[in-house]
């Protein structure tokens, strides 16, 4: 018997209780999600939970667990993105959760612990070298989720971040930390220079330097890259492990030292995607 003809005004799959519009208009915009959406954004409040008891460890005095909790905020915030790619779990939701987790884990938490370390010496001036960093790394946020939604960027272009990214710029910040936990004693008793540094870090976050972003990097490798690389991923655990701050200020050190050679392939991308608009034989003299 042929369907019945729906009643005017309504759509003709609108009587069907399985069809996606009737799944919406039952359950609205709170009905059940699958799992794979769940799981990512799981990984980004652990995250923020990391964050926030970084500062409960330096309101203590902990300071070297408040940075170990950030180091972890990291982990997590490196894992909600990817895993959400793998399981195909994306949404709106879990990119503002995250957007906003990382404002407290990398924005907020890492210059409190320094305030709560050393600048509170300084009274003022360390309280504006807080607000700075913490004002430059929400615009840093925010000028990173504008530029997903532009749809002209060139494709090579999404192998550089503009500026720093959080994360980078919380290791970043905390590099002084780093060298009083190796034995660099008397830092905490600079807090002029240690505010300068707030100041530069939040400069590298706000500015348009190009650095690599590594978001694009390959799934797969060659099979006789595979020994090498569990090899080098073993002895990097190795190290972190047992002599972590010294591993943290050298990963400072060598992302400082890579900025210029980003620089230097951005332009050079650049340069070839200007040439290429340029016939190679074109000639512009007159007469």
């Amino acid at each position: 018997m042929a369907n019945p003809i729906p009643p005017f005004g309504q759509r003709p799959d609108s009587g069907r209780p399985d069809s996606a519009r009737a799944r919406a208009r039952r359950h609205g915009p709170f009905g059940p999600m699958p799992i794979r959406t769940v799981i990512p954004n799981a990984l980004t409040v652990l995250a923020l939970c990391a964050g926030l008891t970084a500062i409960r460890f330096a309101l203590e005095a902990r300071f070297e667990a408040a940075v170990a909790a950030i180091i972890v905020a990291s982990v997590f915030d490196g894992l909600d993105g990817r895993v959400a790619r793998l399981l195909q779990g994306s949404t709106r939701f879990g990119a503002e959760l995250d957007s906003l987790t990382d404002f407290v884990n990398f924005g907020v938490a890492p210059v409190l612990v320094l305030y709560l370390w050393s600048l509170n010496e300084i009274g003022g001036i360390g309280w504006i070298a807080v607000l700075g960093y913490a004002v430059c790394c929400a615009l840093r946020l925010a000028r990173f989720n504008v530029a997903l939604e532009d749809p002209d960027k060139p494709a090579w272009t999404g192998n550089y971040f503009v500026g720093v990214p959080a994360p980078a710029g919380a290791m970043l910040v905390m590099f002084p930390l780093y060298l009083s936990f190796i034995g660099l004693d008397g830092l905490n008793g600079l807090p002029l220079i240690i505010a300068a540094h707030c100041f530069f870090v939040a400069f590298l976050m706000i500015s348009r330097i190009p650095t690599f972003s590594g978001k694009r990097m390959g799934f797969r490798i060659k099979r006789d890259m595979v020994l090498p690389i569990l090899l080098l991923v073993g002895f990097s655990a190795a190290v972190i492990l047992n002599y972590p701050w010294i591993a943290f200020t050298a990963l400072s050190a060598g992302y400082l030292a890579m900025i210029p050679v980003s620089v230097m392939r951005y332009r050079h991308h650049q340069a070839r995607m200007a040439g290429a608009h340029v016939p190679e034989n074109d000639d512009l003299s007159i007469g």
